[in-house]
């Protein structure tokens, strides 16, 4: 057996662990609910999945007085060092949030009051996404991971930590996602709120930290493959430099550039380093600007 390949006429942009989401607010934290679209509770419903805990909002407790920061000043500084470690190696692996806390909510109703993570009437899309994404019924060494391709998103799961054993647990086209927005009132960085075609939506997220989650890179703005031999030569001697510059990659895969939201390339690089449980495909990465420069450093491009 062997981790999933995708189609030959298909990009794989993103592989990573993926769970739903968890609530960060002292009522919901630890829990998740899944609800219809009227807000009823819908988990013993749901076709197939096996039972899993009931949870009940904690009543609010007293306000307690929060010492601020400068919180500006901090996430400036810490845009300068992520530019830095970018520049020495691409290793996409540093951009903290406001720090160790969830951070500002953008859905009181939904993140403080209350925490859905499916929400869909019955044969919505919603509704039919894997129970294996909810940590509650998996059993212990059971990973789901998220494969984001340039035509589809593929939901994978594996037992005993090992992606040889891969079985395909969901799938759909991309043209089926209507948005994803970025979450960032989480304790594991940033999650992605999926709104489908027919209204549903659900709200998944890595099930440990990650300061740039993959998935939701390739997710949160359509994708547009840039094909090297489109760039000016300034730009394609940009990308051969660093792509020489990664010893680890894998020679069998080209380089993947897509276009940002800021304007710039990102440069994708495939390392040789195989499939990884919990944080599925590292890949070196760069950004390039129009000049074919070294691109700046963007939170929003990755």
């Amino acid at each position: 057996m062997a981790p999933w390949k995708p189609d030959a006429r298909e990009t794989v942009l993103a592989r990573d662990s993926i769970a739903f989401a968890t609530g960060a607010a002292e009522a919901v934290s630890g829990m998740r609910w899944f609800r219809d679209m009227q807000g009823n509770d819908i988990q013993q419903q749901l076709a197939g999945w096996p039972a899993g805990p009931s949870f009940a909002a904690r009543p609010p407790a007293q306000q307690r007085p929060v010492r601020k920061v400068g919180l500006f000043g901090l996430r400036a500084l810490y845009v300068v060092i992520a530019g830095a470690l970018e520049g020495l190696g691409g290793t996409g692996s540093f951009f903290p949030g406001a720090g160790d806390g969830p951070g500002r909510s953008q859905d009181p109703a939904n993140e403080i009051e209350d925490f859905p993570v499916i929400q869909g009437n019955s044969g919505s899309i919603a509704q039919g996404l894997p129970w294996q994404l909810d940590p509650a019924r998996c059993s212990e060494g059971y990973r789901a991971h998220a494969v984001v391709t340039d035509q589809r998103v593929v939901i994978v799961g594996f037992q005993d930590d090992d992606p040889s054993q891969d079985e395909v647990l969901w799938d759909i086209e991309r043209s089926a996602i209507k948005s994803v927005e970025r979450m960032r009132y989480s304790r594991v960085g940033e999650e992605a709120k999926i709104c489908f075609v027919d209204g549903s939506s659900c709200r998944l997220a890595p099930p440990s930290r990650r300061m740039q989650w993959t998935v939701l890179r390739h997710l949160a703005h359509p994708t547009e493959l840039v094909p090297i031999d489109i760039l000016t030569p300034r730009q394609r001697g940009y990308v051969q430099s660093y792509v020489d510059s990664v010893t680890d990659r894998d020679s069998a895969l080209s380089p993947v550039v897509t276009r940002r939201p800021s304007g710039k390339f990102l440069i994708e690089v495939t390392t040789t380093e195989p499939v990884k449980p919990d944080v599925g495909i590292f890949k070196a990465y760069s950004l390039v600007s129009k000049a074919g420069r070294r691109g700046g450093f963007n939170p929003g491009d990755v």
